[in-house]
């Protein structure tokens, strides 16, 4: 005697949701026991990044204005933080940076630079916040913050912000800075257009995982005292989603309003030496990058 034991659709797909509310269980008291790991003192430390890249190489390809080339680019985002929270005090430290090359050689134009890999988006950030802790969600607070480019005109400009205030933590993950007493030192060449000044210190920052995803916000803001022309804001932004194991995907962009570097610019670059502060365009700037990603 031959004995068959089929099972319908129906009985299998009751089955598949039996196990997956087990899971889910599993992974709902997994998350719990997490988070009373990560509310316990002591250090956390993480960093994830994006890369990306292309390469391309043209032949006869009439179409276009150069139909004989080949070109590349590269690019990556890291950002890192490592934090050591105490009952009484804590000591937050972050870094993030976005450094992206590119490359294009005309092989019909013997003049071009087609030898290496020229920098284009160029961003470092590294900041400490020390605070001592006067309830639960406000803490009396010392800010260092220095932001700067590292592969062309490296801490020309620079900027570094010292500073003492208060900073507010309503939420997990959450840091608001605010330092009435802040000074910005900026280092340059230039230093009848780049000039440090005392001013106010604002810096909001939103670091989260939520399982495989990754992201993180933050605006760094100064508001000088001495005029408007010295204050500057930087907007930074990156996300990743983890698509398996260690490698997903990710996007970054940022947004920055700087009236000292557009005026450098437009006088050391574009040679146009009879602007001032009150006629030049000061365009928002701003840049993304989109590629893999890897979660360290």
């Amino acid at each position: 005697m031959v004995s068959v034991n089929a099972q319908t659709k129906e009985e299998l797909q009751k089955q598949k949701s039996e196990k997956q509310a087990i899971a889910d269980a599993a992974q709902a008291e997994a998350n719990a026991l997490q988070a009373k790991i990560d509310a316990l003192p002591g250090w956390r430390k993480g960093a994830f990044g994006t890369i990306g890249g292309s390469l391309s190489n043209f032949s006869n390809w009439y179409a276009q204005d150069a139909p004989n080339n080949s070109s590349g680019n590269i690019g990556f985002t890291l950002n890192a933080f490592a934090n050591l929270i105490e009952d009484n005090f804590f000591w937050r430290n972050s870094l993030t940076t976005n450094l992206n090359w590119v490359k294009l050689d005309n092989k019909d134009n013997g003049t071009d630079d087609d030898d290496s890999f020229n920098p284009t988006t160029d961003v470092f950030s590294i900041s400490s916040l020390y605070g001592r802790n006067i309830t639960k969600t406000l803490a009396v607070s010392g800010l260092a913050e220095y932001r700067t480019t590292l592969l062309n005109n490296f801490n020309d400009p620079g900027y570094l912000d010292v500073g003492v205030g208060a900073t507010w933590t309503p939420i997990e993950n959450l840091i608001v800075v605010i330092h009435p007493l802040n000074y910005n030192f900026v280092f340059a060449d230039n230093d009848a257009i780049f000039d440090s000044s005392l001013g106010a210190k604002i810096v909001a920052d939103y670091t989260r995982q939520i399982g495989a995803v990754n992201f993180k916000t933050n605006l760094s803001a100064f508001q000088s005292y001495k005029s408007s022309d010295l204050s500057n804001w930087t907007w930074t932004n990156s996300f990743s989603y983890t698509l398996w194991k260690m490698i997903g995907v990710g996007f970054d962009f940022g947004l920055r309003n700087n009236k000292q570097e557009a005026l450098n610019y437009a006088i050391t670059t574009l040679g146009n030496t009879g602007e001032t502060f009150d006629s030049v365009d000061n365009d928002l700037q701003t840049y993304y990058t989109v590629g893999l990603s890897y979660k360290f």
